[in-house]
């Protein structure tokens, strides 16, 4: 199966399916599901409902950040056929290449309207329906209108292949319009699949006004708006870790340490929880504690630098340069241009010179 083992980030609100059933069908498939982002997640789907929440350079910008990091972006429809939710239209043998070097689209620009579903297909093969649509979009483009205001229209017309038969029109603002015989009209019409619901358009809302307290540095109103969220979804690993982040920065350490906990709980493989509840357990003085959760982290990535070199300033902290050295030679190994790596080879020299005289025999 394609899904099991691996790990899928959610950016953005899901227009096409309700996050909940599709989080559902991952745990079938025996993958995971996460609203957001962590260290292990190997795809990002990226939710239509984020042109309404992010800019243009924004959401480029995350895409270029996800990309690089080498995470396969889906679109919310290449998602659910991932998935087998739903079945791919007839295909074409056009590839990318061939239907941007016949429309003229630029590349960028059509992988950024592949990314929002604005095709019928969300990769390769590409139809015939999606060169014409790359077409209109790239004279769509040359009259000034940018990819995030087709990607927004576009699909209030319902079912994209729709809009092959249409003149579209960009008259200078942010929406696109079908030229008719009566004159312009929006791309206005019933969507295919509404299978939102109330409580999923308000688990949106909360988590994106946590976030953006968060981002102000209102960290306790944010932790408040990530615990009603959580309120009605307990099950969110990345809301309980977020929070915890929020009370931690706040100052509110023993509640943060919960919400650390609770997130290991709904999640024993999410790394990033283990490495900051280490981290507030060894501010804490609760170095054991400290040392366990570091490494778990480090059973669960044996390349994770971060923890590593944690685990070694601990152990030298406490005295145990031994393994102080073990640890940071482990560390230069995936290391060894950063300032972080010159103070852990200056920390295997501080430890050999002192080591010396015990094994000098």
């Amino acid at each position: 199966m394609a899904v099991a083992g691996e790990i899928f980030g959610i950016i953005g609100a899901l227009a096409a399916f309700p996050l909940r059933l599709a989080a559902r069908e991952v745990e079938r498939q025996h993958g995971h599901l996460r609203r957001g982002v962590t260290r292990q997640s190997s795809y990002v789907v990226f939710g239509r409902g984020l042109l309404a929440k992010a800019s243009e350079a924004e959401i480029e910008a995350r895409y270029d950040a996800e990309t690089d990091r080498n995470r396969r972006a889906l679109s919310e429809n290449g998602f659910l056929r991932l998935l087998g939710l739903a079945a791919s239209p007839a295909t074409s043998a056009l590839t990318r290449q061939s239907v941007i070097d016949q429309s003229q689209l630029p590349p960028r620009v059509f992988d950024l309207l592949s990314l929002f579903d604005a095709f019928e297909h969300a990769s390769e093969p590409y139809s015939f329906r999606d060169l014409i649509l790359a077409r209109k979009y790239a004279g769509l483009i040359a009259s000034g209108a940018s990819w995030s205001a087709i990607a927004r229209s576009v699909h209030r017309s319902g079912h994209v292949a729709s809009l092959t038969a249409l003149s579209l029109h960009h008259g200078g603002t942010d929406t696109i319009y079908a030229r008719r015989p009566e004159g312009l009209s929006e791309l206005d019409g019933q969507l295919l699949f509404d299978l939102g619901t109330t409580d999923d358009a308000e688990l949106d809302d909360l988590f994106a006004q946590a976030e953006a307290a968060e981002e102000a540095g209102d960290y306790d109103e944010a932790a408040a708006f990530y615990q009603r969220y959580l309120g009605i979804d307990r099950t969110d690993s990345v809301a309980a870790f977020n929070r915890a982040n929020c009370l931690r920065a706040a100052g509110r350490d023993m509640e943060a340490a919960h919400d650390y906990a609770r997130a290991i709980k709904l999640d024993p493989s999410f790394l990033e929880a283990w490495f900051n509840l280490a981290g507030l357990m060894s501010e804490c003085g609760r170095v054991d504690a400290a040392r366990r959760h570091l490494k778990k982290a480090i059973e669960l990535d044996g390349d994770y630098a971060d923890a590593i070199f944690n685990l070694a300033k601990l152990e030298f902290d406490i005295g145990n340069l031994g393994e102080a050295r073990r640890w940071w030679i482990r560390y230069l190994e995936l290391d060894k241009n950063s300032e972080w790596a010159r103070a852990a080879e200056r920390g295997v020299q501080f430890a050999d010179i002192h080591l010396l005289p015990r094994t000098a025999d």
